[in-house]
């Protein structure tokens, strides 16, 4: 009898992994649909709303985008988790870290009149939800939506170059790595694309949805492969449970995911095998990054970054440092090119700027970023080039320079909705163009120089810019004057 009622679960198990590889649904990923749905007949702004927090440490401030936090139970953008209430995301600004000295050397205006030239370049509006993830590759932007679909953009022409994954779920996370493109889904999984050399319209492959069948079939029959999800449900430690957060990538080539279920997965590139899996947090992790010499940083709502690395000849991650100088739900993560310097942005208004030292606790505060209004959702660091974006609708662009200090270049203004997502590529050695994707459903581009002679070829750009926006007036007071007086 055990045997029969084993073998039965082992073949729900492939069954269940059958579908996935062969594009229909299982009975999550239908709940998920459903759900996502039920957020696609909203308009965007009402789903910012119904996710806010009702209730703010300032009671001046208005009602904001929720984020995640321990102590709330609603659902990111009304997409519902029957598998971990806890963790879902909550969220209004807390007040900023004041204990923490600030590192920035001067204001954002006073930098405009020093040089600082910064412009949208263009508005992309072809996805037809929120912009969650956006990834930058070369010449290539891959952007991903509650759309359900990944699309391709060629840049300087920004055009649409082409989309895949259609119908997959919403796309919470995309990471490209060599001729790979990996794209975390609403429906717990990752999917794994295969880039042709010659990027034709139709040149991206699913090659394969991890967990996969193979790694199903050597897990499934072996009870001791269970681990507990809840109080009355078991699942295969290959398997997250959740949303997947958060996509990195070492040297090697391993990938690490991390998920609202609290764990981190790492993955083989070899063959696509789940070779470890720890639970990391308390709480629902929001952002993970990987340093150039192997340490893992994930940074929780249970306001804690943490910091694992394999000990000399283990095979197992282990905790070597957990920081907790936050005060809230943590929700960014982003290193600098040689690992030395980690940023941090959560939902208190601040970006905490950490050091490596030497000492147990691996990195020490150097200071804070401030000037956002509402919760930090995102960060991107490229040279010496930090931009975050922000529920309060904007986007800044920081400067590292001599003595860890950090200038507020610009302060970028345009979209409706919350930032959740961002990318930035160098253009020069003073400048740098940003990609960022909002709630709005709009990516915008923005070309951001720190030097007024590294700009030059921008000038007569930037006077177009002003004679669209002149002219842009002028047709709004004529339609304004029609209106009055009834011309047609």
């Amino acid at each position: 009898m055990c045997i029969h009622v084993q073998f039965r679960h082992v073949s729900s198990c492939f069954a269940r992994a059958s579908s996935v590889s062969g594009k229909t649904r299982d009975s999550r990923a239908v709940s998920d649909s459903k759900d996502h749905n039920m957020m696609k007949s909203q308009d965007s702004l009402a789903a910012v709303s119904q996710a806010s927090c009702l209730t703010s440490q300032d009671s001046s401030q208005s009602t904001e985008y929720s984020i995640r936090s321990s102590t709330s139970l609603q659902s990111e953008f009304n997409i519902s988790s029957q598998l971990s209430l806890q963790s879902q995301p909550s969220a209004c600004s807390h007040s900023s870290l004041a204990s923490i000295p600030s590192l920035e050397i001067r204001d954002y205006e006073s930098t405009n009149d020093r040089g600082t030239v910064c412009r949208c370049v263009a508005t992309l509006r072809d996805h037809e939800g929120c912009v969650f993830s956006l990834a930058m590759d070369g010449n290539l932007l891959y952007s991903g939506s509650s759309g359900n679909d990944i699309r391709v953009w060629t840049y300087p022409e920004l055009n649409e170059h082409c989309k895949f994954g259609h119908g997959d779920g919403a796309v919470k996370c995309i990471l490209v790595f060599g001729d790979r493109i990996y794209s975390a889904h609403q429906d717990h999984r990752i999917r794994v694309w295969k880039r042709a050399e010659n990027i034709q319209p139709s040149g991206h492959k699913l090659v394969a949805t991890m967990p996969t069948l193979k790694d199903y079939a050597m897990n499934a029959i072996m009870p001791n492969k269970y681990v507990q999800v809840r109080r009355h449900k078991k699942a295969l430690w290959i398997e997250h449970v959740d949303t997947i957060s958060a996509l990195s990538i070492d040297r090697k080539g391993f990938l690490y995911s991390a998920s609202w279920d609290r764990t981190v997965k790492i993955w083989r590139p070899s063959d696509l095998r789940c070779v470890e899996s720890f639970r990391a947090h308390d709480d629902a992790i929001n952002a993970l990054v990987v340093s150039p010499d192997g340490f893992v940083y994930t940074g929780s709502a249970d306001s804690r970054i943490k910091i694992w690395a394999k000990a000399s000849g283990e095979r197992k991650h282990s905790l070597v440092a957990t920081l907790e100088r936050h005060k809230s739900a943590i929700n960014a993560l982003a290193l600098s090119p040689n690992g030395s310097i980690l940023y941090s942005g959560a939902c208190d208004r601040s970006i905490i700027v950490w050091e490596r030292e030497g000492s147990g606790q691996h990195m020490a505060v150097s200071g804070a970023l401030r000037g956002h209004k509402r919760a930090i959702l995102c960060l991107a660091s490229v040279a010496e080039f930090l931009c975050s974006g922000s529920a309060d609708n904007t986007i800044r662009v920081w400067k590292r320079g001599e003595g860890n200090k950090h200038n507020c270049l610009a302060v970028l203004e345009g979209h409706r909705g919350p930032v959740k997502s961002i990318a930035v590529s160098l253009d020069t050695v003073n400048g740098c163009h940003v990609y960022s994707g909002s709630l709005d459903h709009d990516i915008k581009v923005w070309w951001v120089s720190s030097n007024k002679s590294s700009s030059d070829d921008h000038a007569e750009d930037a006077n177009n810019d002003n004679r669209f926006k002149t002219m842009h007036s002028l047709e709004e007071s004529a339609f304004h004057a029609r209106q009055i007086f009834g011309i047609s």
